[in-house]
């Protein structure tokens, strides 16, 4: 049996980072891997734990805590049910162990912090699509992270906008 991997997956719940979970579900997890779900909340948020776990983020939170509101609330979390069905989902499939880690601060440097944390084999983002020069103006978190982080790292571009006729 192989070696099970730490394979991080960056979620800010939007479409892409939807999008970059169901890659990986589909592309890269395999059965024993351990699934670390990173969210990089705003430092402005307000959780009640951030002061306690603002420069390490909060502890690991298994996936069976995560609906627990007064969890969420905790670590400034909303639990989104689409992402909860894939990743119970993937538990049941192919035997993983699924746990969520919250940062507080800018998501490019929490990120790479989260790599080398983590130990991780692997992390998988999400990509906006944004034009050459909103990447410039706003910066790319995945482009950074790509360039910065001490692992592989995987690119999803998320879902492609339909075009009307």
């Amino acid at each position: 049996m192989a070696k099970s991997r730490s394979i991080g997956i960056a979620m800010d719940y939007s479409a892409t980072s939807k999008s970059a979970l169901n890659w990986a579900i589909n592309n890269l997890i395999e059965e024993g891997d351990h699934i670390i779900i990173i969210h990089v909340a705003s430092s402005k948020s307000d959780p009640a734990n951030k002061q306690l776990f603002q420069d390490t983020g909060s502890p690991l939170i298994p996936l069976e805590e995560i609906r627990e509101i007064n969890v969420s609330k905790r670590y400034g979390l909303t639990p989104d049910a689409e992402v909860l069905d894939m990743l119970d989902t993937v538990t049941r499939n192919k035997r993983v162990k699924v746990v969520a880690k919250v940062f507080w601060g800018d998501p490019r440097e929490k990120l790479c912090d989260a790599v080398e944390q983590l130990k991780l084999d692997t992390l998988v983002v999400g990509s906006r699509g944004l034009g050459a020069i909103k990447r410039v103006l706003l910066g790319s978190v995945s482009n950074h992270v790509v360039q910065n982080a001490a692992c592989p790292v995987t690119v999803v571009k998320g879902p492609t906008p339909k075009h009307k006729p």
